[in-house]
């Protein structure tokens, strides 16, 4: 029996026992993954997905794809050329089952993109859907808060309007061209601390480079200069 499931925006046509790489996902070598978006199993077709279809894949290795050369070269009075090389980060999975029902019920971890997702949120989309069932009934709903806990909300907005700033964090924002929104993205990829920006490789920054779709701006404002100045303290 085959699958077709689709992960990181592409389509893959599946067997058991079958050896793919995938866009990278946030799972260690030796776990098992389960994917959800299956479009079509044996002679089923999707609407657009199987409802309970999975396909589950046991985690080989983390690699990286082959060496790409991008050149740009713009044409201006004071042009400038620039060359970068970039490798995709990938997963290599082996297919282990085709599941054709069942999979919502699994308990299996689902298979997600790295740094999309918290490792709370993978274990939220990895339990039974079941658990949904286990609501309180409305005669257990608590009574509505008086016009007295509006202050409460007010503070929530406000928590949720600032910018998600990791406990310990560096303040980013002393980086030339950070402020709060790019601060909440550098946050969210896992950067948290000058000294990580100032180990950075050329690789790291071209990654970065594509997560942020700065194209070269990091090289530009001297944002690894700028960290290791700021992590002497």
């Amino acid at each position: 029996m085959f699958a077709v499931l689709k992960t990181g925006g592409k389509q893959y046509k599946v067997a058991s026992g079958d050896v793919l790489r995938v866009e990278k996902l946030a799972a260690a070598a030796g776990e098992t993954v389960q994917f959800n978006e299956i479009l079509m199993v044996g002679d089923t077709v999707g609407t657009p997905t199987v409802e309970g279809a999975g396909v589950q894949a046991e985690v080989i290795e983390q690699i990286k794809g082959p060496k790409t050369i991008n050149f740009v070269k713009r044409r201006r009075k004071h042009s400038s050329k620039r060359t970068k090389g970039h490798r995709q980060q990938l997963t290599l999975l082996r297919v282990t089952e085709i599941l054709a029902k069942g999979a919502d019920t699994s308990g299996v971890m689902a298979a997600v993109g790295a740094g999309s997702v918290s490792a709370a949120a993978v274990a939220a989309v990895a339990a039974p859907k079941k658990a949904k069932a286990e609501k309180p009934a409305k005669e257990e709903k608590p009574a509505k808060a008086a016009k007295a806990d509006k202050p409460a909300k007010a503070e929530k907005k406000a928590e949720a309007a600032a910018p998600a700033a990791a406990e310990g964090a560096d303040d980013l924002k002393k980086l030339s061209g950070v402020g709060p929104a790019l601060e909440k993205k550098l946050l969210a990829n896992g950067v948290t601390s000058f000294a990580q920006i100032a180990a950075w490789s050329a690789e790291d920054i071209a990654d970065f480079d594509e997560k942020l779709s700065f194209k070269g701006r990091i090289e530009r404002e001297g944002w690894v200069e700028q960290a290791k100045e700021l992590a002497k303290g």
